[in-house]
């Protein structure tokens, strides 16, 4: 499993082959207790989440995609993410503010072709661009505070599938 160096990425990914069967992998995600996680699986999909007296607003989470394509061989693919709702939240809006800067770029234009003034919404326009940069750095912000909670997970994958042979690691 890599060590997710790569700063630009948003929901960082990682992918280890391993010398197990599809059930074993299963199986050996649904024993597993004792841990400040609470681990959900259903069919290949197993969502890792932080109990709810470790959670924070930006308590990041872990799903792993269980495939197999040869006899023997397992494939954990892993997505590092904020809760659902959260990021549900901010791609709402990330999505209103760019309806809204559209809709204000409609209206500059349609008021300069008319020959009226449209620094207001120039001004408009500037101010979403700004809003837009501040969600960005909202963000990175948040993805920063839960850095630790997210290595705090790829370690209890790793403690998890310790005992299975590993054939690769990708990023």
């Amino acid at each position: 499993m890599s060590d997710l160096t790569n700063e630009i990425v948003l929901r960082p990914r990682f992918r280890v082959s391993l010398k197990a069967n599809l059930e074993q992998l299963e199986s050996i995600f649904d024993d597993v207790s004792g841990s400040p996680f609470l681990i959900k699986r259903l069919d290949e999909h197993i969502f890792v989440k932080f109990k709810k007296a470790e959670t924070t607003f930006w308590t990041p989470q872990l799903h792993l995609e269980l495939s197999s394509f040869e006899e023997g061989i397992s494939n954990i693919r892993g997505v590092f993410g904020p809760n659902p709702t959260l990021w549900t939240f901010f791609m709402f809006l990330h999505f209103g503010v760019g309806t809204i800067f559209i809709i204000m770029g409609i209206f500059a234009y349609s008021n300069h072709s008319l020959g009226k003034d449209i620094t207001l919404w120039l001004v408009g326009m500037f101010f979403l661009v700004v809003i837009w940069f501040a969600l960005y750095a909202f963000g990175r912000l948040g993805k920063s505070k839960g850095k630790g909670q997210m290595e705090q997970l790829k370690q209890f994958v790793r403690d998890t599938i310790a005992p299975f042979e590993r054939i690769n690691n990708d990023s």
